[in-house]
């Protein structure tokens, strides 16, 4: 059965912040990879999935997951594959963690979903259109707060 998961960011913690939310975006998609899962970003447009490529390499090298736009890299990809809408992903990606606020289209396409409700009441209001989407495509649904730094 299909998963999707949406992670609740509280106004006080440091994911509500575009620099914290990153650095979390970047930690779940190194813990998913690490996993062995096939994880691709979805990103609001090109710049912003070239913004999150960016933040990829910006981590010690001991932590580093290869990773690469869709297009780019190795003919079967890496474990974290980065794009946005009009780009399609590779065949064989399990899990999308969804970084935009565009209405998914893509809710059938992916065993696991990772997506967010921000603190921001328009993102929230897309956020919950996307958790309707979810549920009437199948999915299984769960809501997790953020509790950590």
């Amino acid at each position: 059965m299909a998963n999707a998961t949406f992670y609740i960011i509280k106004s006080d913690s440091p994911q509500a912040e575009v620099h914290g939310f990153g650095l979390y975006v970047v930690f779940l998609a190194h813990h998913f990879a690490k996993q062995g899962a096939k994880v691709y970003l979805n990103c609001e447009d090109k710049h912003h999935a070239e913004s999150i490529a960016e933040a990829l390499w910006q981590v010690d090298t001991k932590d580093f997951q290869a990773h690469n736009l869709v297009g780019e890299g190795p003919r079967y990809g890496t474990n974290i594959e980065i794009g946005h809408k009009g780009v399609k992903p590779s065949w064989n990606r399990q899990l999308v963690i969804n970084l935009s606020n565009n209405e998914t289209t893509f809710a059938n396409k992916f065993t696991e979903v990772v997506d967010f409700v921000p603190c921001e009441e328009k993102a929230k209001q897309l956020a919950r259109e996307r958790y309707k989407i979810y549920r009437q495509a199948g999915y299984q649904l769960q809501t997790i707060e953020i509790v950590h730094s």
